[in-house]
Formats: structure tokens, sequence, C-alpha cells
């Protein structure tokens, strides 16, 4: 389980890293410039792109480098904290996207499914370490 954690919690950080540079970027076409409906420049260039001048997608980074740190220690107790606090800030996001930019990003998309699943393996992981003692009296 630490492995899965820590490989996901990676590809968090690559994702939101990715969003960072678009955040960034002066310049050019956005990779991720598909249609009308999927565009990462627009989202991450947004007035929801930033909270207290700190960039969302440097938050993320930040929130999944806490997040493989203590996959790291098998702390999934307290891992199980900040997964439910980026579930519920990227449903959030989401809701942003959908109903008032009305515009998705690639990259905030894949970070949804990253902490959603991240999510339930450590919810998995608190109730199997909860279970077991019961099971051995």
């Amino acid at each position: 389980m630490k492995y899965i954690l820590i490989f996901l919690a990676l590809a968090g950080i690559v994702v939101s890293s990715l969003a960072l540079r678009e955040h960034y970027r002066t310049e050019g076409e956005a990779p991720c410039d598909i249609n009308a409906t999927w565009d990462c420049g627009i989202v991450n260039k947004s007035q929801f792109a930033m909270i207290a001048g700190v960039p969302v997608a440097a938050i993320g980074i930040a929130g999944y480098l806490l997040m493989g740190a203590l996959a790291l220690r098998r702390a999934y107790g307290l891992l199980l904290v900040p997964v439910l606090i980026g579930l519920g800030f990227s449903l959030y996001l989401a809701h942003i996207e959908k109903d008032v930019l009305q515009v998705w990003c690639v990259y905030c998309v894949i970070s949804l499914g990253i902490i959603s699943l991240m999510t339930l393996l450590v919810a998995a992981a608190v109730i199997a370490r909860r279970r077991r003692p019961a099971e051995s009296s």
C-alpha cells in the first residue's frame, strides 16, 4: 500500500507541476487547449487559480509532498486528513470548472482522479488497521 500511495503522490506532483507551468505560461498555446470545453490555460489563469497570492497548483504540489511523506511513514491515520481535505478541495475546483468557468482542465481532472483513488486506498488502510486488533481478540 505504501508504494502505491507514494507513486500516486508523485503522479500528483507531476500533474500539479504541469498545471503550475500553465499558470505561468506567457506565450504560445497551452498543450492542453483541446477545444472550448477543455483548456487548462483558461482555468489556470482564472481568478480561481490563486489563493492569497499562491497558485492553487503550488498548493497541490505541497499537499502531494505531504501525502507522500506520510505514506512513506505508513502514517495512514494522519494521511487520512490531508487526502480528505485534498478531495474536498478538488471537488470544489471541479464545481468551479463545471458551473462557473464552464471549461475543464485536463490536469485538474487527472489530479481529482489521483486524490480520489488515494482517499479510497487510505480509508481502506485505516479501516483494515482498525479491524486487525478487533479480530485478534
